[in-house]
């Protein structure tokens, strides 16, 4: 039948209970146990045991498969733990329950059951239905194909439906909730304070990207949903809070890919008397834990790779990578004419008033970054791309900083802060002059910040993880969409 038409016998199978004076919905059903505890408890238990049990199992969850078998059926019964076998038969069932599934239940249906646990002849763990009640009817049957829905826009589009139907996608989310679970462990451990901070910021700063812009009514004024915390929990470093950190959701109005989302979480932390080396120590330890807790290991695969998160990891510089794997002499890469044009020959366009750095960026994101697949740190960034960031005491044209890469994407960057109030000025003025040139992902200058270091930033380095393209290699997830519960779309086109 059309899918029409099967929402229309549904209906009426709810309409008939509905004469009946049957509840419809009915919220006086609890489940005692979960079809996970009754396999793990008695899944091994020979079937003379399971006989002498002398209290009943009580489950509910929905019809997953349904067969019948003349006077006889079975169903497997989903709960958020897993499924277990549901019995029917009659002359051992209840007629009401015999009827219920014959005439009323579909698959995709809730259902609450009650009885004792056996073995079939193939020697399946088995409820035979001493109950069986409707809580609640599927007017919508699930996917033909119910047990792996393929399309991916409908996957993306209708979540609890991929949830339902497939259980690796249920395993990715419970391994996010897990992942950071561990994270916030791991720093709460280490002495860290977690912490929450505007989303909402009357100057989008903290990075360079593209903010989405709102209107505040009452006070007549725009505001910016974050593109970091960044700027926020340096103030809380002058504060006095030495060690902190936030998860927490950030928003950048830019391009949706596989790798992007406008919508994502990040992890950022700060830690004062600490530099960025120090962080890279701390990074290895922290997907070294996260590893051994969630694979049971350091050896993660993703795509065609298996990655090793073994500690030490590779440092790599800057402009040496670049060397390596465009041809670029050293000297070479001093010559900003020269890098523009053959940038253009490999394909990377960059605008006219762009600087060098920013020119060196966009040519290793292009030509460097798909390389890099086992855990690597990337160090000694140009100062034009690193607003925020300490500079090198032996070249101030570098900072202290570093990103890391595993699986050709970037999952962190950190530096050594910049604590000096008037070389943070500076730095934003410059950047404010990029803005007026074009720049829309150029910082803002918050003068109230810069008033912050005036008052004395101890030495700190600070990290931010993206917590979705972690999640994305911890489950070898193609996408990010993979790993958002809910991401971002263009409208569903109508009659969809």
């Amino acid at each position: 039948m059309e899918e029409n038409e099967q929402i229309l016998v549904r209906k009426k199978k709810l309409s008939a209970l509905k004469a009946q004076g049957l509840p419809l919905y009915p919220n006086d059903f609890f489940p005692t146990h979960t079809t996970a505890e009754v396999r793990q408890r008695f899944g091994n238990v020979p079937e003379e045991h399971l006989q002498q049990l002398q209290d009943p199992f009580v489950l509910a969850g929905r019809i997953m498969s349904l067969r019948h078998f003349g006077k006889a059926a079975f169903f497997h019964l989903q709960d958020r733990s897993g499924q277990l076998q549901v019995y029917v038969r009659q002359g051992e069932s209840p007629p009401e329950a015999v009827t219920l599934l014959r005439e009323v239940l579909d698959i995709g249906d809730i259902v609450g059951v009650t009885g004792p646990l056996f073995r079939t002849r193939t020697g399946e763990l088995t409820l035979k239905a001493t109950t069986l009640r409707l809580l609640t009817k599927a007017l919508r049957p699930l996917p033909e194909k119910w047990h792996g829905l393929q399309d991916i826009e409908t996957r993306y589009r209708q979540r609890y439906l991929d949830l339902l139907v497939n259980p690796h996608v249920r395993e990715t989310f419970r391994k996010r909730a897990q992942i950071i679970q561990l994270t916030r462990q791991f720093f709460l451990e280490r002495d860290f304070l977690e912490v929450e901070t505007p989303v909402m910021q009357s100057l989008a700063g903290g990075a360079l990207a593209r903010p989405f812009v709102t209107h505040h009514r009452a006070l007549d004024m725009d505001l910016y949903l974050r593109i970091a915390p960044e700027l926020y929990l340096k103030r809380l470093v002058v504060g006095g809070i030495e060690r902190v950190f936030e998860l927490g959701r950030n928003f950048r109005n830019e391009g949706v890919s596989t790798k992007h989302n406008p919508e994502y979480t990040m992890l950022e932390f700060y830690q004062a008397y600490a530099t960025y080396e120090h962080l890279m120590t701390l990074t290895e330890e922290l997907f070294f834990f996260l590893a051994q807790e969630v694979n049971n290991g350091p050896l993660l695969v993703y795509g065609e790779h298996q990655i090793d998160v073994t500690p030490p990891w590779r440092r790599l510089d800057f402009r040496a990578a670049i060397c390596q794997y465009t041809g670029f002499s050293p000297a070479e890469l001093e010559q900003e004419e020269l890098v523009r044009t053959k940038a253009r020959e490999l394909g990377v366009l960059s605008p006219a008033a762009a600087p060098l750095g920013k020119i060196l960026e966009e040519l290793f994101e292009a030509v460097v970054e798909p390389h890099l697949i086992q855990p690597t740190f990337v160090i000694g960034y140009p100062v034009e791309v690193s607003p925020l960031a300490r500079r090198n005491d032996t070249d101030p044209r570098f900072v202290d900083r570093f990103e890391l890469y595993i699986a050709g994407r970037e999952i962190a960057n950190a530096f050594s802060e910049l604590n000096d109030p008037e070389d943070q000025l500076q730095r934003f003025l410059q950047q404010l002059r990029e803005r007026e040139a074009g720049d829309e992902e150029a910082h803002s200058l918050d003068e109230d910040y810069v008033r912050a270091l005036e008052y004395g930033m101890p030495p700190t380095a600070g990290e931010g993880i993206g917590i979705d393209r972690l999640v994305m290699l911890f489950t070898n997830s193609p996408s990010i969409r993979d790993v958002i519960l809910f991401p971002h779309m263009r409208p569903e086109r109508k009659g969809s």
